[in-house]
């Protein structure tokens, strides 16, 4: 399992150079607040094994009215880890600075509805089973001051988080198949209706067989609504069969409703023609 640094999500235009452990500075810690964090709309954040994902975010941040957050020297972000900000297991977070509008003020303090954007990309930021789950949200200030030249360089950071501002599931896409024969069929015979459940595998970037898990066999008729017929266990490489008399020409489908690590999932209908 990778540990990862604090400041490690805070990559692109948040970086800051030698970022490291988190020791936030008892004498420097600014007065921030962040409320009301929304990840993904409330919505789990689902990856499968080669595109990324961008999960907006936004928030209320509160801050004094003197400090300046330039988001060069001095930023602020929320990001998303797994584990506990004294030992992180990992850590997503923008790759550009949050977007802060001004919402109130007052003589001392200024308030910001902010948006920003996490991207999470299979293999570079996920990449091992653990990483399905729940995640929490972390509000993050860090300062850096220094000087730099070809032969020269001196750089003093500090960090601060605020951890378990909320919560969101980071989920494994999920396939799922399904395919009616014979087709077409003669009414009143058997029809046994086929297909396989995967899930991503984010350690070796393929999808493979997700076994014990239910899925809703349904069948809509022509110019009907879906209705569920059964429900059925995945066996061995998340293979799915049954049989069902064949009573009219429609549509069948398997539908699957996710688990806490991974996604929901629909397949795609397969008509069959019944004479």
């Amino acid at each position: 399992m990778r540990k990862l640094a604090i400041g490690t999500a805070l990559s692109g235009a948040l970086a800051l150079a030698g970022l490291a452990a988190p020791t936030a500075s008892a004498t420097g810690a600014p007065d921030l607040t962040f409320a009301g964090v929304t990840v993904n709309k409330g919505k789990p954040v689902v990856v499968g094994t080669t595109k990324a994902v961008n999960v907006p975010v936004s928030y209320t941040l509160t801050r004094p009215k003197s400090l300046v957050i330039d988001q060069r020297t001095t930023v602020q972000a929320v990001i998303l880890y797994r584990g506990t900000l004294k030992s992180l297991d990992n850590e997503l977070g923008p790759r550009t600075a949050p977007v802060c509008t001004t919402s109130a003020t007052t003589d001392t303090t200024v308030t910001e509805s902010c948006t920003e954007t996490i991207t999470a990309v299979p293999d570079e930021a996920l990449y091992e089973a653990a990483d399905a789950g729940t995640w929490k949200a972390a509000g993050v200030y860090a300062h850096s001051d220094g000087s730099v030249s070809d032969d020269y360089l001196h750089s003093e950071n500090d960090v601060t988080m605020w951890g378990g501002l909320a919560s969101t599931q980071i989920k494994r896409a999920a396939h799922l198949t399904a395919d009616a024969a014979p087709e077409p069929v003669v009414k009143g015979r058997t029809l046994t209706v086929k297909g396989r459940l995967t899930r991503a595998n984010w350690a070796t970037g393929t999808y493979t067989g997700y076994r014990d898990q239910k899925a809703v066999l349904q069948f809509k008729a022509d110019g009907g609504a879906y209705a569920n017929v059964r429900t059925i266990t995945s066996g061995t490489g998340g293979a799915l069969s049954t049989t069902v008399k064949a009573t009219g020409s429609g549509t069948y489908r398997f539908v699957f409703a996710g688990t806490a690590t991974t996604g929901a999932k629909t397949s795609a209908g397969d008509h069959v023609t019944v004479k």
